[in-house]
């Protein structure tokens, strides 16, 4: 959206808030109802700023905008929730009352259920703040897989998606995650899309510790909807020279039995496992030699190699992934929601919302994400780095 709509929205937003609830405390909370006004006027001048690209010759005062802003973005999606709680609950008590004649002392619940609103707004915005900040915890998951060979029993998969390297997410906050990995003793570490929400230029430094990241058989990256926003090709080419593999629509096979004594070539094969990679489900928008497509990422993989993972941000390229036979997927993208009330609208676009779900004969995970995107703020959807583990079917 252009910036002068959504300053013009946002405006009317912030005064919908306002007289919905400060006539209500003008009475009884008038040192409150002084503090809500100055709140309200900090937030519907700033909530724009980190869309409108600002910059200052000082770039930490630029990021301390953008801070700001995003904070106010995160307090006032809760005001606003709560006001329109607020108001259908007030309908609700006005249509019992007409019905069943009952009296109620309206200016005390007026009062009352005003004051309550930023009060609550604020304590969640605090509560999601704290789990937003903190290292994401290590989820674990096993995923049976029919038919699984015994030298890839155990086999683990460290995940990390939807970082969103930006303005409130720098190197130090991607050093902790990295460390925590490294304590895993994974694998192969996959990363599945929106890692950054910038150029290169700009968040070269912050993105430098991924570099460390250690597997068994290194780490492999899939582009999500974000890299493009922020420049694909330049990220491609800095992620390589990170010493990370990118998967353009393509696979690797990776063996995970040496080829020793008298195994022979379709033993050692029939225990490898084809790991691919899919482009974002929206790449061709932005590059149509980009176009996702989890077939072309099996071409030439070996026939023998029958357990395929595959790497695509999005969950919606589950159905032609199942269609080409992989027995696993894993993506994010939907951040299990973030919080409310953007989980609700999730399931209108993605056909999960985040864990293990099966799609005909293929696993889905599906991330909530290991940052997170816009306020820095997750309420009932908490971060992950997910550890998976490879399992024969029962």
């Amino acid at each position: 959206m252009p910036l002068r709509p959504l300053i013009a929205l946002t405006t009317l937003l912030h005064a919908y808030i306002g007289l919905r609830l400060l006539p209500a405390l003008a009475g009884s909370w008038a040192g409150w109802t002084v503090l809500l006004v100055i709140a309200l006027v900090i937030s519907a001048a700033t909530m724009p700023l980190p869309f409108a690209g600002r910059r200052t010759d000082a770039r930490r005062i630029g990021d301390g905008w953008k801070w700001i802003g995003l904070l106010s973005m995160g307090w006032f999606s809760s005001m606003f929730v709560l006001t329109l709680v607020r108001d259908a609950g007030l309908l609700i008590t006005w249509a019992v009352t007409l019905v069943s004649g009952w009296g109620i002392d309206w200016p005390r619940w007026l009062s009352k259920s005003a004051g309550a609103v930023p009060v609550l707004a604020t304590a969640i915005t605090t509560i999601g703040f704290l789990n937003a900040r903190r290292t994401a915890s290590v989820v674990h998951v096993d995923v049976p897989i029919r038919d699984l060979p015994a030298a890839l029993a155990g086999f683990t998969i460290a995940q990390l998606s939807d970082i969103h390297v930006g303005p409130t997410i720098r190197r130090g906050y991607i050093q902790r995650i990295v460390d925590a990995v490294n304590g895993l003793g994974a694998d192969m570490v996959a990363i599945t899309g929106d890692l950054v929400d910038g150029t290169v230029p700009e968040l070269r430094d912050h993105i430098a510790p991924l570099q460390g990241l250690r597997a068994k058989h290194g780490t492999f990256v899939v582009t999500g909807n974000h890299e493009y926003y922020a420049g694909a090709h330049a990220w491609i080419d800095e992620l390589r020279r990170l010493g990370l593999r990118v998967l353009l629509n393509e696979h690797v096979v990776l063996q995970t039995r040496s080829v020793k004594g008298a195994q022979t070539d379709e033993e050692v094969l029939e225990s490898a496992l084809v790991v691919a990679g899919v482009t974002d489900y929206t790449a061709a928008h932005f590059d149509a030699a980009h176009a996702s497509d989890p077939q072309q990422a099996l071409d030439g993989a070996p026939p023998m190699v029958h357990t395929r993972v595959l790497l695509a941000h999005q969950p919606r390229s589950a159905p032609a992934a199942a269609e080409a036979g992989y027995q696993l997927q894993l993506s994010g993208h939907t951040h299990g929601g973030q919080f409310f009330p953007w989980n609700l609208f999730v399931p209108l676009q993605q056909p999960f919302t985040a864990g293990l779900h099966k799609l005909k004969e293929m696993w889905v995970y599906t991330s909530r994400g290991t940052g997170y995107w816009g306020p820095p703020k997750r309420i009932g959807a908490p971060s992950e780095i997910t550890l998976l583990r490879l399992v024969q079917e029962s």
